[in-house]
């Protein structure tokens, strides 16, 4: 049965080893082949994700979020959401969905609207979470009462992380300050964006900054700005009917020609040609990514 797509109360019974909340309906690891994705799913229980290794854009409930090794993402029942992983880049995650039963539980009061709970690379949290897929791929009361509470100490503990990062700012690590930076580029795409703007987000100096952000995500801030950018174009270009000059002021780009030599530049066409291209079975497929440009394409300049 597959129980993930089930209403809670439908579950039950067939989760003889339950006898309380949580109830765990699914928990595992995965290593996503090439291409593979998940594209405008709804569920009706809670779901974590967790990266082991990689990056994936990881869309939810109108925000979008680049995944990477230690992030944790979280969606509610009924909330949309898609998993797309990116070309040349692995994906290694695990997945936990649950759900209380007829119990409430109050979950929003713990996460409020958050989807990104933080980042755990190294943390308790992780060695929680691959104990409770080991737990679960061997059913008995006593390995699901040992999921069950390790469950709910992730959920405990992952709802303290932002209040920690919040008051460790000052002395927040490099990778806390690259997620934060991350962050920041998927928010203000369709600003103008320039070092100097990222170096004050960090507190970095630029080349440090530039150096470290390539090795965690394999490019440099103004490539990954370029790339969310090619992505947006590609969701309007799809999802409205506004013209290219529109697209690109939409994108963060005045000029419709810089625009237009940037995503011809990193996609090997141009976005009227990419539209031409588009047919119903393509909407249901994820789009190309090709490498992205040097880290000086757009605003800023040497």
């Amino acid at each position: 049965m597959d129980l993930i797509e089930m209403n809670p109360s439908e579950t039950l019974a067939w989760m003889s080893d339950y006898h309380c909340p949580p109830y765990i309906t699914l928990a595992h690891s995965f290593h996503a082949p090439e291409g593979w994705l998940i594209e405008n799913r709804t569920l009706k229980q809670y779901a974590l994700q967790y990266v082991l290794n990689g990056m994936a854009e990881y869309p939810v409930a109108g925000g979008s979020y680049v995944t990477v090794k230690g992030d944790l993402l979280f969606h509610r029942p009924g909330e949309q959401h898609s998993i797309r992983t990116v070309e040349n880049h692995p994906y290694v995650c695990i997945s936990i969905v649950f759900h209380f039963g007829q119990t409430s539980f109050p979950l929003d009061e713990l996460f409020q609207d958050r989807h990104h709970l933080g980042n755990f690379t190294g943390q308790p949290i992780e060695r929680k979470l691959g104990e409770i897929v080991q737990l679960y791929s061997h059913p008995g009361l006593d390995r699901q009462l040992k999921c069950q509470g390790l469950l709910m100490q992730v959920l405990a503990e992952a709802s303290q992380g932002k209040g920690q990062e919040e008051a460790n700012a000052g002395g927040a690590s490099n990778h806390a300050k690259l997620i934060l930076l991350k962050n920041y580029l998927i928010t203000h795409y369709h600003q103008e964006v320039r070092h100097s703007d990222l170096e004050g987000v960090t507190g970095l100096s630029r080349n440090h900054m530039i150096l470290i952000f390539k090795k965690t995500f394999g490019m440099t801030p103004m490539q990954f700005l370029t790339w969310v950018r090619i992505q947006k174009a590609k969701e309007l270009a799809i999802q409205t009917d506004l013209s290219v000059s529109e697209i690109a002021r939409n994108v963060g780009y005045s000029d419709v020609h810089t625009f237009g030599k940037m995503f011809k530049k990193n996609t090997g066409s141009s976005l009227t040609q990419f539209c031409n291209t588009l047919t119903t079975d393509y909407l249901n497929t994820r789009p190309r990514i090709i490498p992205l440009a040097e880290e000086n394409q757009g605003y800023d300049e040497p």
